[in-house]
């Protein structure tokens, strides 16, 4: 049998894609310009730090975070200016992540989001700085998201924020990811790295909002599962696209967790294991789901995003088959 016959045959999403792009289309314009006016720099801003701000918001990249965070507020009653403040917070916190991975102590990258790496551009101390801009910035509109919400819930987003970005999630991962080389290399050990690098603010997203919003400890435990199943997924198709894409095709450096020895699942078990993984992870999704909606009837948009992955998949499935003819 041929290794195209073999591949995992993923089921093509339906026009909900298509419908999707149409219905977040003003929410996505709305939420780019805030992303790219929030924290623009001021008139007496140093002139390297700057450019190395305006150049890293020219590029929001697919702002997918920001748009279920927002989303999720709105389906919680938060106040659209709280959701927004939410939104872009959890944003800027995963853009300054992605500065801090780009510089040479880290991944040493040169393109990210179809652009040249802003430390290149405008050297490592001016990356850093802007970085930290964001995050600072990010730290403001976290506190306005949850102005408006009770004081237990104020406490526990902050709490659950915390474990996200700090030793128990963002930056523990992004260590682990670092010294991977000298780590085992089994998928458990792939997997806590990408529990830490890339659920961490796939969690923020879906569960920071729902507990600003009041939502049940029931609900917040399933967002927070989905988050999981989510993130994981995004974290092996990021992995696919760094073994089957060029750097024109995913608009980052590609090819660099061989080059690196970084944790890379689709190196590590293949990429027909690495398909495979997404759908059970998609599959559990769709469980998720259906016991969500159960709950709460304002998150079917949700399903949007569940069609985005199975879209991708598709595609990235076409590709790696093609490429083995």
């Amino acid at each position: 049998m041929s290794e195209r016959s073999q591949r995992t045959e993923f089921r093509q999403p339906g026009i909900g894609i298509f419908m999707t792009i149409a219905v977040s289309a003003s929410i996505a314009s709305r939420l780019k310009a805030l992303y790219q006016q929030s924290c623009h720099p001021q008139a007496d801003t140093e002139s390297h730090l700057s450019e190395a701000l305006r150049q890293t918001l020219q590029h929001p990249g697919n702002m997918i975070r920001a748009e279920l965070a927002y989303r999720l507020g709105r389906s919680y009653d938060l106040p659209e200016a709280s959701s927004e403040c939410l939104a872009i917070a959890i944003e800027y916190f995963h853009t300054a992540s992605l500065v801090f991975d780009d510089l040479p102590c880290m991944d040493d990258a040169v393109l990210r989001r179809g652009a040249t790496c802003i430390h290149r551009a405008h050297g490592e101390g001016a990356a850093i700085l802007a970085a930290l801009a964001l995050i600072n910035h990010a730290y403001g509109l976290l506190w306005r998201g949850v102005a408006h919400s009770s004081a237990e819930a104020r406490a526990r987003a902050l709490e659950y924020v915390e474990q996200q970005l700090g030793l128990a999630g963002l930056l523990n991962g992004q260590s682990r990811d670092l010294h991977m080389r000298e780590a085992s290399r089994q998928p458990r050990v792939y997997q806590q790295i990408a529990i830490g690098k890339t659920v961490s603010l796939i969690r923020m997203a879906l569960v920071v909002p729902a507990i600003a919003g009041g939502a049940s400890e029931y609900e917040q435990c399933l967002l927070d599962r989905l988050a999981m199943a989510w993130g994981l997924s995004y974290q092996i198709l990021d992995d696919l696209k760094d073994v089957l894409h060029t750097a024109q095709d995913s608009g980052k450096t590609a090819d660099r967790d061989q080059k690196l020895e970084r944790p890379n699942l689709a190196l590590t078990i293949g990429v027909e294991a690495s398909f495979r993984r997404v759908q059970r992870l998609v599959n559990i999704s769709d469980r998720l789901l259906a016991r969500i909606f159960q709950q709460q009837t304002g998150l079917f948009f949700l399903r949007e995003t569940l069609d985005r992955f199975r879209s991708e998949m598709a595609t990235m499935v076409t590709g790696a088959s093609a490429a083995s003819l």
